[in-house]
């Protein structure tokens, strides 16, 4: 079933956004992959004649809920560090935004093109979005150093966060 027409509008309150991460690197044993929840974000999705998606989010809202492999489990002054090196290297502070361009009809869901703003920089990007029983999903991979993000490394490079993030969306449409 295709999503329905009309505005929905998701947040924290009805949905969730999350960023996933992987590592690589000699050492990349001792890293984490993570999921990292947006904890401060808005999105209006409009669905009609004149479809659109607009989102903004708070950089210093990510929080970081999983750490998965690792050789040992993360610890609160890890998770800090992390936090910290996201606000001050990563993200810098700078408030993220997509504006759509396009959005089309696509099999039992949505086709989204638009511009996505991260770090000061922005350009196109786009992703599918798709609903079953009143939920929409959707996730989009992007490369970090296409927007001018430096990935994380630690160890002299030994340990990286992989350039490739994937940002994922699942909430109530109501």
């Amino acid at each position: 079933m295709a999503i329905q027409a009309g505005t929905y509008k998701l947040g924290p309150d009805n949905a969730s956004l999350h960023v996933e991460t992987g590592r690589s690197g000699a050492a990349a044993k001792a890293g984490h992959d993570l999921i990292i929840d947006v904890t401060s974000w808005e999105a209006t999705l409009e669905v009609g004649d004149s479809s659109s998606l607009s989102l903004s989010a708070d950089s210093t809202s990510l929080r970081v809920r999983e750490g998965k492999g690792g050789m040992q489990a993360l610890k609160d002054d890890d998770i800090d560090d992390i936090h910290k090196t996201i606000d001050k290297d990563v993200l810098k502070k700078k408030d993220i935004t997509f504006t759509s361009s396009s959005v089309e009809t696509a099999g039992d869901g949505l086709k989204v093109s638009g511009d996505l703003e991260v770090g000061g920089k922005s350009k196109p990007i786009s992703f599918d979005l798709s609903e079953t029983g009143g939920t929409v999903t959707g996730n989009a991979a992007f490369k970090q150093s296409d927007w001018g993000i430096k990935p994380y490394s630690a160890l002299f490079g030994a340990l990286k966060v992989n350039d490739e993030v994937n940002v994922v969306v699942e909430g109530k449409l109501a």
